[in-house]
């Protein structure tokens, strides 16, 4: 069922999506483009052909320290030139890469790496991190820990300062002996067997908790993610001859999203990416007038951190075509404000790890943007609306359902988990979990996750209206609406705001607004103002922590 060889007959395949291998797409981008450059880390720059020699020293080095076909290797890394050189050389030797958060909690890698089983993992020379690593791998199984030193990968000046800020903090080869130097790995010559890889090998292995459970790993296929990258190519119209596109990574490549968007993409284009370890936005300012982007992929709370800066010290936007928002949906008004304040096109799709992860978008460049909704189907993508509860009935258009998808981005499966994977299609089509319906034009529009339906005296409420409402309202700033128990009417909606900088946040008169945008059924029993709210590491509003907050206060309130 999870197959996408039996997906093939349910979804057109394009001629531009044939299935490819991820490492042909720096193959080509090296022959054709040598001399363009391919990576900038704080303006230390690595044209084309400088990667894919890099990529085949590191390939050599793996070869010798054993890595083979299928074997998994962890890549513990915020965007550095480490991430990029690693994971193309992981895939030519037809390995799997598994991506992991530097910042996750013990318990988090211990799971991932245990599950994944990943032979090697990649760390920065940051012993916080690296300590953590060599903990946990041993008791996974780990047989080599390769240490990346970020200040290498700097200029020199550069390099200099930061290894004098971080005496002490920094891990050494000799500290452990896991322990693979870089250049003890990139010593070994280019001298390796390239694997025999098929596009429906897998090439990553993307965790997700999906709707429910433990992280489960997305087993995501060299075909997936390059057509993916392609369909993003297709979508944007095919390119500007002769115009080398630049990204600016502010968002983390362990990340599904930025996985395909900043690099696959980019590489796919032979595109430049300036590479931010993690956002800070004086930084990301200095760079992007350093180097301003020609395209921009960022989350909503991106866009309302931008939004929050005066306008005098906006940086300036003028050459980058459209700003695409992913990750979590993109309340209008946040949208609106970035396109007044920059003046630009902002554009928001959809996806899940679980396809690579975009299945919807709006057009780029040219056509409509309907707001609130998250586009029409990526090229060679079918969405389905079924009936959530009796999936065998597909919906009439404009009516509500479960949202499915086929097309040639769609996963293989859950790694290990056949019955996982079984329960997340139907007939060949992968069901989503959020609820959706379509419009006349063919554009989604989202309603809210199954698993967040709040079932109230018997009626579904829907927590994204809530928070759409909240955001209309001058001084809120960030916004999430969760159901917690009542024992009258089993859930009830309860809202949680933070302002934003020096405005206050006035319950009675939020309230009061709500009860205009909002039926009786939706207005939250309780508002509670916060000075910020949960997010994931990658910087998404966490609806999941809050959840979990809340209820162990109310359990320890009932004792």
């Amino acid at each position: 069922m999870s197959d996408n060889g039996q997906l093939g007959e349910k979804f057109t395949v394009l001629p531009e999506l044939k299935p490819r291998v991820l490492s042909q797409l720096l193959d080509d981008a090296a022959a054709n483009f040598p001399e363009r450059i391919a990576l900038d880390f704080f303006s230390r720059e690595w044209t084309y052909a400088q990667l894919a020699d890099e990529v085949e020293h590191a390939a050599a080095g793996l070869a010798k320290l054993g890595l083979a076909k299928g074997d998994r290797f962890a890549l513990c890394l915020p965007n550095t030139t480490y991430y990029v050189i690693l994971y193309f050389a992981v895939l030519r030797l037809g390995g799997i890469v598994v991506n992991l958060n530097p910042l996750y909690s013990c318990d988090e890698l211990e799971h991932l790496l245990h599950d994944s089983g990943a032979h090697m993992v990649a760390v920065p020379d940051v012993k916080s991190i690296s300590d953590k690593v060599i903990e946990i791998g041993q008791k996974c199984g780990v047989a080599h820990v390769v240490l990346c030193p970020l200040a290498d990968a700097m200029p020199p000046l550069t390099g200099l300062g930061y290894r004098l800020t971080q005496i002490g903090k920094r891990s050494r080869p000799r500290d452990h002996a896991l322990f693979i130097g870089w250049r003890e790995l990139m010593a070994q010559g280019t001298e390796y067997a390239r694997a025999d890889l098929d596009p429906d090998d897998i090439a990553v292995l993307q965790y997700t908790g999906g709707t429910t459970g433990v992280p489960k790993g997305a087993m995501l296929t060299h075909a997936n993610l390059a057509a993916n990258a392609r369909q993003m190519l297709i979508h944007a119209e095919g390119g500007r001859e002769g115009v080398q596109e630049r990204t600016t990574a502010v968002l983390p490549m362990f990340h599904v999203f930025a996985l395909t968007t900043v690099l696959n993409y980019s590489i796919d284009i032979a595109g430049e990416i300036v590479l931010l370890p993690r956002f800070e936005m004086k930084r990301f300012i200095a760079s992007v007038k350093r180097k301003p982007p020609t395209q921009f992929f960022g989350v909503p709370t991106l866009y309302i951190a931008l939004n929050s800066l005066p306008l005098g010290e906006l940086p300036d936007f003028t050459e980058v075509r459209a700003f695409v928002s992913g990750g979590a949906p993109l309340p209008l008004e946040v949208r609106q404000a970035f396109e007044r304040r920059t003046k630009t096109r902002v554009v928001e799709g959809y996806g899940l790890t679980e396809a690579s992860p975009i299945i919807t978008c709006n057009p780029l460049l040219h056509g409509e943007i309907k707001d609130n909704s998250c586009g029409p189907p990526f090229p060679g993508t079918v969405i389905e609306i079924r009936d959530h509860e009796h999936p065998e009935k597909l919906m009439p258009q404009g009516e509500r359902g479960e949202v499915c998808a086929r097309g040639p981005q769609v996963m293989k499966g859950y790694w290990k988990r056949p019955d996982a994977t079984e329960k997340t299609f139907y007939d060949g089509a992968l069901l989503t979990g959020d609820i959706g319906y379509l419009d006349e034009d063919g554009y989604l529009f989202l309603v809210d996750r199954i698993k967040d339906l709040i079932l109230c005296s018997g009626y579904n409420v829907y927590p994204r209206n809530i928070e759409d409402a909240a955001y209309e309202f001058p001084a809120v700033h960030e916004a999430i609406a969760i159901g917690v128990p009542d024992r009258y009417r089993g859930e009830a909606p309860w809202l949680f705001v933070a302002p934003k900088a020096g405005m206050t946040i006035d319950v009675e008169e939020l309230q009061a607004f709500l009860a205009k945008r909002l039926n009786k059924i939706e207005e939250p029993d309780r508002i509670e103002v916060r000075d910020h709210l949960p997010k994931t590491q990658v910087g998404k509003l966490s609806k999941k922590d809050l959840i979990a907050q809340e209820h162990d206060l109310i359990r320890e309130g009932a004792k």
